[in-house]
């Protein structure tokens, strides 16, 4: 199927953000929201954005999310990919979301990040500017 660009999902429990660790083509690690592995972040034709963020984050993160609305969209300033990000929760129980293992392309880490911890995974001042405001309002 043809992808529409990629979902991104801003996993939000307890005033902590789900981040997942990847990896760059040459081998550098880095920290990320759950977009999960290509294909899977990408927006199939027809497929709504929440739908494609949510499948994302399960493949990607190996957690069950539902759909909070949508962020923002944006053409990201370094790889130049259409992004939309999504307001995601974890599906299910309250107390700590599982993550298990994902079932395409194993995450290297994922972690839950406070508002002290954020700064320590992704540049933070650096964010797109609706998602900031978002975890600003939420961390």
């Amino acid at each position: 199927m043809t992808q529409q660009g990629i979902a991104v999902a801003v996993v939000v429990h307890e005033h902590r953000v789900l981040l997942v660790r990847g990896q760059t083509a040459g081998g550098e690690p880095f920290w990320q929201f759950p977009v999960g592995p290509f294909p899977v972040g990408g927006i199939e034709t027809g497929e709504a954005v929440e739908d494609a963020a949510v499948r994302a984050t399960l493949a990607g993160a190996g957690l069950a999310v539902t759909s909070a609305g949508l962020l923002g969209a944006r053409t990201h300033p370094h790889t130049g990919a259409p992004m939309t990000y999504v307001a995601c929760s974890p599906a299910g129980e309250p107390g700590e979301p599982p993550v298990r293992e994902p079932d395409e392309t194993p995450a290297a880490g994922v972690v839950w990040a406070g508002r002290d911890e954020i700064r320590r995974y992704v540049p933070y001042d650096e964010l797109f500017a609706p998602v900031r405001e978002y975890l600003d309002a939420r961390l």
